[in-house]
């Protein structure tokens, strides 16, 4: 595997945007993965694929590619278009399958020995791995494999999968695989690659997701349908939850190693994550997202003179809100596109004046109005205290913020950077408390009822299906090791260790 160009940039870092940052106050989703195999140019393909999950994580981006005698492997920090451009990215990873990985921007030092995909040369040949989620027994699993003398290189849990792979003593590949998945907890998808093979695989509960497309009469994977519409690919199933997909030479071959269990996809997915143009378990993302909003109407419907939504994530569920209630939908916040990577210091200064350099009030439409702010979530609070003084200072005469979403009173250690519980404006103020510290004349969240009523359920249906909602309610669908006595880990993605 070539490494080279990684040296250049070893000893570099990556200063936080805090345009993007903003306190950490918004949701983050960890990483985004792509693989294809058997196609001319695979890794052009695979950049393509990655410019489209971009949204997934903005910190690195990294592309294995195999060309039938040797792997070569390229991770750099920033975007996939500062690095990956197509003609230099055939040069440089030539071959006909390749695996991709986008990573999400930290608020500590960025590492490049982190950033993905990892590579390792196992007896039984070359072996990278990429890896979107969280395993909450990760830190258990490394404390043990060092103790047996494992040497890690980076502090990324996905490194923990390539060492039970190679510890294995199964003498087949796939077989050493399965047996290192049984070993994990938590959510994974993962797209891996060897000299002969493409794997997929999905945790057991499908928390994160995965497809598979089809191009050419050639097999994709992907985070999402829309790394497959930016290539023409065609959408052929989602990956189920336990699941694990082989495509090589023969076609496509599926293994379900594990007890069958009922789906928990994360909610999330449809409420902030996956791209609006994105379907998700055949779901169009845009769609569900006008269907919460217009829940969020029915459960609080208010009197005002405009539905403004807080760009970009806002906007289908005020569109919703509009439609249901008959309030007239406008854009009375514009939002700077061309400031989401300046690099400048996290100073104070920054953090002031980052919502404004993202975020401009349209002050002809909310002056003199009553305006209903919509937003998907609350996190730390921050930014909304911004946003709601941005709207008075543009002459508003009431500002009412509904949110697209529950009140997130838990921490999420799947894969979603979430501060920890004391953290989280909802786990430590009543409403009314919420409400005065943002600053808005009236504060309201949409229900957890009125998320399965959007999804097309109700919640208490004993036959409709459970999503991950457990920063709402607390249900965690899998074990939490490393919150556990002795070995109580930092899980949040905000640690480095992650």
């Amino acid at each position: 595997m070539t490494e080279a160009a990684e040296d250049l940039q070893r000893s570099s870092s990556c200063e936080i945007d805090a345009t993007d940052d903003l306190d950490g106050d918004r949701l983050r989703e960890y990483c985004g993965v792509f693989g294809v195999f058997d196609l001319p140019d695979a890794s052009a393909i695979a950049a393509l694929g990655l410019h489209a999950l971009q949204h997934r994580g903005q910190e690195a981006a990294g592309i294995v590619s195999f060309d039938g005698s040797r792997f070569h492997g390229e991770r750099r920090l920033g975007l996939v278009g500062d690095h990956f451009s197509q003609e230099n990215t055939i040069k440089r990873l030539p071959g006909a399958t390749a695996i991709g990985h986008v990573r999400y921007a930290t608020t500590g030092e960025t590492m490049l020995r982190n950033v993905q995909p990892l590579f390792a040369e196992l007896n039984t040949g070359g072996f990278a791995v990429a890896h979107n989620g969280n395993l909450t027994n990760a830190q258990t699993l490394r404390r043990e494999l060092i103790r047996e003398g494992a040497i890690f290189q980076s502090t990324s849990d996905t490194e923990v999968i390539l060492h039970l792979v190679a510890r294995s003593r199964r003498p087949l590949l796939i077989d050493r695989f399965i047996e290192a998945l049984r070993s994990i907890e938590g959510a994974y998808s993962l797209v891996a690659l060897t000299n002969k093979k493409l794997i997929g695989a999905r945790d057991p509960l499908g928390i994160r997701p995965l497809v598979i497309g089809e191009f050419n009469g050639k097999y994709i994977l992907a985070s999402e349908t829309c790394a497959l519409d930016i290539i023409g690919a065609r959408f052929v199933r989602d990956v189920m939850n336990g699941e694990i997909v082989i495509i090589s030479e023969d076609g496509i071959q599926s293994l379900r190693p594990f007890p069958p269990q009922p789906m928990r996809p994360c909610i999330f997915e449809y409420i902030y994550f996956a791209r609006p143009d994105s379907i998700v378990h055949g779901r169009p993302v845009y769609e569900v997202r006008k269907a919460m909003g217009a829940e969020l109407a029915r459960e609080r419907l208010i009197e005002a003179d405009v539905v403004v939504p807080v760009p970009d994530s806002g906007v289908p569920a005020a569109l919703g809100y509009s439609q249901q209630s008959g309030v007239p939908f406008e854009l009375g916040i514009i939002r700077n596109h061309y400031v989401g990577r300046t690099f400048i210091e996290p100073t104070q200064i920054a953090r002031d004046f980052g919502v404004r350099m993202k975020h401009s009030a349209n002050r002809c439409v909310v002056a003199g109005k009553r305006v209903i702010l919509i937003d998907d979530s609350v996190v730390r609070g921050t930014t909304s205290v911004k946003i709601v003084q941005m709207m008075r200072d543009a002459g508003a005469t009431e500002v009412h913020f509904l949110i697209s979403s529950p009140p997130i009173t838990n921490p999420d250690y799947y894969g979603i950077d979430t501060p920890q519980k004391e953290n989280l404006l909802a786990a430590t103020h009543t409403l009314d408390e919420m409400r005065e510290y943002i600053g808005c004349d009236s504060l309201g969240f949409l229900s957890v009822d009125g998320i399965y009523r959007a999804m097309g359920y109700e919640r208490r249906d004993p036959n409709r299906p459970q999503f991950t909602d457990h920063c709402f309610t607390g249900d965690y669908p899998t074990s939490l090791t490393d919150l556990v006595g002795e070995n109580r880990a930092q899980l949040s993605l905000l640690a480095e260790a992650s």
